[in-house]
């Protein structure tokens, strides 16, 4: 069975100030000349269709069209509600869209009840785990503590149960949305931390022939029948160096895996560019970065006089621009920003009570900011969930 394995289309989302819903709708329609061309038999959509709990109008026209058009195909779609998604939203008609080729799979509590297909080899059962909240559904999964690795073995646990009341030689599917231990993070992915720990082992889906995961933006194989698809498109400078593709995954009769990236449409190419204004605009090396969007970061220990207008004269989609200066790293004039790049919301209350008080917080007032900082996350996710 021939698997296409896609994710995190963020449907409305924009790519700083530029608006991105072309270039999405360009990757609806590779995705489904993909799936013509390539023979797929089944498309998997690992989570985060849309940007927010309630997307724009023409990012739900676009979501409609795509849908329209993989069912018109024939080819069967499981997708899954990811942690931006509004699964009660998305999950709405799923049971009408069912018996169109369209499976939505958005309630947890529906983990270990696969959409069976079937080849010549026999059945293949496609497990759709949407995001599990902790906080949320750890009461549903009977776990003790809410934590990710916690709901997640709960979830796979009705998956293997399910599994093992099937015939033998059944191959197995699980599409998930978490962060996994393994996998590399990009800035444009939002936080899923609480206790302080936010990935999973990949041990936990262990038992079954193929894992297709979404949440983080890079495509990476962090085993060979566990992968992240990545997202089709770029949402963050950090993503660069990106090689933006789906995964076309073979499944063999014996549940063997062979995957092939499959190269997506990207309108423009991206470039981190970093030194002082005069020689950004003069080194003949960044020459070719002039049709690309750009982030330039200045290294002038003064700035300069009018530094967009004049990036803009040679770099034209120029998107961002940062002031670095060259300083000591400790220096009183390092900016806020500066201090704070790479520290968590824990460490930063941290070193507020230490800067505050004057010695840092002991383990019991490090336990209460945690768990502060997880009530903040359940409440707006609870409010997400009740929009």
């Amino acid at each position: 069975m021939r698997l296409l394995h896609t994710s995190d289309w963020h449907l409305g989302r924009s790519f700083h100030r530029v608006g991105m819903l072309g270039a999405q709708a360009e990757f609806i329609r590779h995705l489904v000349a993909t799936v013509r061309e390539r023979d797929v038999d089944a498309v998997v959509v690992s989570g985060d269709v849309y940007d927010r709990a309630v997307p724009p109008l023409a990012a739900v026209e676009l979501f409609d069209d795509a849908l329209h058009r993989l069912a018109a195909l024939g080819v069967p779609t499981v997708m899954i509600s990811g942690n931006h998604d509004s699964a009660r939203r998305l999950g709405v008609g799923a049971g009408l869209m069912g018996s169109a080729g369209i499976h939505l799979r958005t309630d947890p509590s529906a983990c270990g009840t696969p959409v069976v297909l079937s080849d010549e080899h026999g059945d293949v059962a496609l497990y759709g785990l949407p995001y599990l909240e902790p906080a949320l559904v750890k009461d549903a999964f009977e776990v003790e503590r809410a934590g990710h690795e916690a709901v997640l073995a709960a979830a796979m646990d009705r998956v293997r149960a399910d599994l093992a009341a099937r015939p033998p030689g059944t191959r197995s599917v699980v599409l998930a949305h978490a962060f996994v231990t393994g996998g590399e993070p990009s800035d444009s992915e939002r936080d899923i931390t609480v206790g302080g720990v936010a990935a999973v082992p990949a041990g936990v889906f262990d038992g079954v022939d193929y894992v297709a995961l979404g949440h983080l933006h890079g495509c990476q194989t962090l085993t060979d029948r566990v992968r992240y698809s990545g997202s089709p498109l770029p949402y963050s400078f950090s993503e660069a160096n990106h090689r933006k593709t789906m995964w076309l995954v073979d499944l063999a009769a014996d549940g063997a895996v062979t995957a092939e990236r499959v190269d997506c449409p990207v309108p423009r190419a991206l470039a981190r560019i970093r030194g002082t204004l005069e020689d950004l605009l003069a080194d003949p090396a960044l020459a070719r970065h002039q049709e690309a969007w750009v982030e330039a970061t200045l290294t002038d220990p003064v700035r300069p006089a009018d530094p967009m207008a004049r990036l803009t004269e040679r770099f034209p989609h120029t998107l961002t621009l940062v002031f670095d200066p060259d300083r000591a790293a400790d220096g009183p004039e390092v900016s806020y920003a500066r201090r704070l790049a790479g520290r968590d919301d824990q460490q930063i209350a941290e070193d507020f009570v230490t800067h505050v008080r004057g010695a840092g917080p002991d383990a019991r007032e490090r336990a209460v900011l945690r768990d502060a900082l997880d009530g903040v996350r359940a409440d707006d996710a609870a409010r997400e969930v009740a929009r």
